[in-house]
C-alpha cells in the first residue's frame, strides 16, 4: 500500500481538488480558499513537517478555534504520519501543559486568540511554537527539497482528541485515518447533504471529534464549507441564508440560543436550500426537536448519538424524530449495536444495559491508558460507558452514563429517564438530575430545573406531574430552579459541577 491508495483526509481533499481546483472549498471570516490552493497548502505543510524532522509517530498539538488554516494543518501533518492533538481552544495554560506533557508533543501550533495561554505555558521548552499569522506561514511556505511522503497505514492514528475531563483526568482518544474517512463516506450516504453540489455550515469547534467530522466531510466529498470562528445565534441564521447552505450541524446549546432569540428575529430569515439539520454531542430535548421541526420544516432534522471512541453509533431520521420520542434512532450505516448486562450478555429488548457498538469507525484506544482501553472493549465491541435500551423496532434510547447512575435505597435510577419526564412539563426548558449524598437513602434525587423564558415553574404541579409518570423512588426529593445548567463548550452536561455543590 502507498499514499496513492491509503485512506487519508489529505488524499480525499486532493481528489476533490483534482475534480474542481478553482471551486471554493472553505470560507471563514470573509476569506475564501479554493480547492487547488487548499490542496497545495496541505502538501506544503507535509513537506515542511518532513524538513523539520517530524514524521510517523510524532505528536504535535494544535491549539485554536475554527479558522481557515485548521484543515490544512491537520491534513498536511497527518499525511506524513504526524499525529495532531486537537486541543480545546478554551483551556488554561496549566491544562495545556498537562496535555503537552501527556501527549509528548514535539511542537505547538497556536492561533492568535490562544497566544496568551501558550505564552504562559512551558510549550517553548518542549519544541517549536508556530503562531498562526506569522511563524506558521513562514514555516509552511519556505522552499524545501521535495521528499517522498511516507507510507501511511489506514489503521494508524491521525489525531488525538482529549476527553473533557469532567469525571477525572482527561484521556487522549486515538482516532485512525480509516475510522475518520470511512465515517465521511457513511455520512454522505446517511444524511444526503454531502456532495459536490452541497454547502455545509460548520458551527461546532473543530477541536471536538464531532465538530471536526461535520466540518471536514463537505471537503472530503467535494462540497464547500463555511466555518464560523465563533458562535452567535443570529449570525448562524444570517450565514445559513447568505451561503445557501444545504446542511448545518449543531449542538443543544446552539439550539437553545437560537430559540432564545426574539421570534421576530428568527422570522426574518429564509432557508430554501437547507436540506439537513443534524444535532449531536448531547441529548436534544424532545421539545427542542419539535421547535426545530416547526422552524426549519419537516423532513430535515436528524439527531445522532455517538462518542469520540465509537464515532457515530446511531441516527434518528426525520420521519421518526417526532414519532419515536426521545430516541436517538437506529444503527448508523455499517454499525451494530448491542445492549449488554454487567456480565457481558445481551439483554432483551426494552431492558437497560451498557451500550456497545462495533463498526469500522472505532477508536485505536486511549493514549498511555492500556487498562482503560481494555475496559472499553468487550471482544470486538466498544462502549463509552453509556446506558441505554432498544425497543422492539431496534430504536435506541440513551438513559445516561453508568458513572452518573443514582443508587437510592439500593435501587438504580437513571437520571435521563427523570429528566425526560420533567422536560415534558409545560414551562420547563431543561432539567439536570443528579444524586446527592443522603444518610438514609445513600443518595437522594435532586433536580435542577431551567424554566422557559421568564415564566416561573410551579414546583408543586411539577412534582405531581412526576408522580404520575415515575415510580415513587424516582421522583426527585428536591427541586432547584436555576437560570441554566452547566455545559462544556461542545454542549455536554457537566453533572459533576452540580454534584459537587450538593456534597
Amino acid at each position: 500500500m502507498d499514499n496513492a491508495t491509503s485512506l487519508t483526509i489529505g488524499r480525499g481533499i486532493r481528489n476533490s481538488a483534482a475534480r474542481a481546483p478553482a471551486k471554493i472549498a472553505i470560507r471563514c471570516d470573509g476569506v475564501s480558499l479554493p480547492y487547488g490552493e487548499l490542496s497545495a497548502r496541505i502538501l506544503r505543510v507535509a513537506q515542511a513537517a518532513l524538513a523539520s524532522g517530524l514524521g510517523p509517530g510524532d505528536n504535535v498539538t494544535l491549539l485554536a478555534p475554527n479558522f481557515l488554516e485548521y484543515v490544512e494543518i491537520v491534513a498536511g501533518l497527518s499525511d506524513v504520519g504526524v499525529v495532531v492533538v486537537t486541543a480545546n481552544s478554551h483551556m488554561t495554560s496549566s491544562e495545556l501543559n498537562a496535555i503537552l506533557t501527556d501527549s509528548d508533543s514535539r511542537a505547538l501550533f497556536v492561533h492568535l486568540v490562544c497566544a496568551d495561554v501558550a505564552a504562559d505555558s512551558d510549550a517553548a521548552n518542549r519544541g517549536p511554537v508556530f503562531s498562526i499569522g506569522s511563524s506558521y506561514e513562514q514555516w509552511r511556505d519556505q522552499r524545501y527539497d521535495v521528499l517522498p511522503l511516507p507510507v501511511i497505514a489506514d489503521d494508524s492514528t491521525f489525531a488525538i482528541s482529549y476527553t473533557s475531563g469532567t469525571t477525572g483526568k482527561p484521556k487522549g482518544i486515538m482516532l485512525s485515518h480509516r475510522s475518520r474517512t470511512l465515517t465521511f463516506l457513511a455520512m454522505a450516504v446517511e444524511y444526503g447533504c454531502y456532495g459536490p453540489d452541497d454547502h455545509g455550515l460548520a458551527v461546532a469547534p473543530l477541536y471536538h471529534g464531532g465538530g471536526f467530522a461535520f466540518g471536514v466531510v463537505p471537503l472530503f466529498t467535494g462540497g464547500c464549507c463555511t466555518m464560523l470562528s465563533s458562535f452567535d445565534p443570529e449570525q448562524l441564521l444570517r450565514e445559513l441564508e447568505a451561503t445557501q447552505a444545504t446542511s448545518v450541524f449543531v449542538v443543544p446549546t446552539h439550539v437553545s440560543a437560537l430559540f432564545a432569540l426574539p421570534e421576530a428575529t428568527r422570522a426574518r430569515y429564509r432557508f430554501p436550500h437547507l436540506k439537513t439539520v443534524i444535532s449531536n454531542a448531547a441529548p436534544l430535548p424532545q421539545s427542542a426537536k419539535e421547535q426545530l421541526v416547526d422552524y426549519f420544516g419537516e423532513g430535515k432534522l436528524f439527531e445522532c448519538y455517538g462518542s469520540t471512541e465509537a464515532c457515530i453509533v446511531s441516527n434518528i431520521r426525520p420521519g421518526d424524530v417526532l414519532r419515536k420520542r426521545d430516541s436517538v434512532g437506529l444503527p448508523f450505516p455499517y454499525t451494530e449495536i448491542s445492549i449488554l448486562d454487567d456480565d457481558g450478555h445481551p439483554v432483551t429488548p426494552g431492558d437497560s444495559g451498557v451500550v456497545y457498538s462495533r463498526s469500522p469507525y472505532l477508536f485505536n484506544g486511549y493514549w498511555k491508558y492500556p487498562e482503560e482501553t481494555a475496559a472499553a472493549w468487550h471482544e470486538d465491541w466498544v462502549t463509552a460507558g453509556d446506558l441505554g435500551r432498544q425497543d422492539e423496532e431496534g430504536f435506541l434510547y440513551i438513559e445516561g452514563r453508568a458513572k452518573d447512575m443514582i443508587i437510592s435505597g439500593g435501587v438504580n435510577i437513571y437520571p435521563k429517564e427523570v429528566e425526560t419526564v420533567i422536560e415534558r412539563f409545560p414551562g420547563v426548558a431543561e432539567a439536570l438530575v443528579v444524586g446527592a449524598p443522603d444518610p438514609h437513602w445513600g443518595e437522594r434525587v435532586v433536580a435542577f430545573v431551567v424554566g422557559k423564558g421568564k415564566a416561573e415553574v410551579d414546583i408543586v404541579a411539577l412534582e405531581a406531574h412526576c408522580r404520575t409518570d415515575l415510580s415513587n423512588f424516582k421522583v426527585p426529593k428536591e427541586y432547584r430552579l436555576v437560570d441554566s445548567v452547566p455545559r462544556n463548550p461542545t454542549g455536554k452536561l457537566l453533572r459533576r459541577i452540580l454534584r459537587d455543590e450538593l456534597e
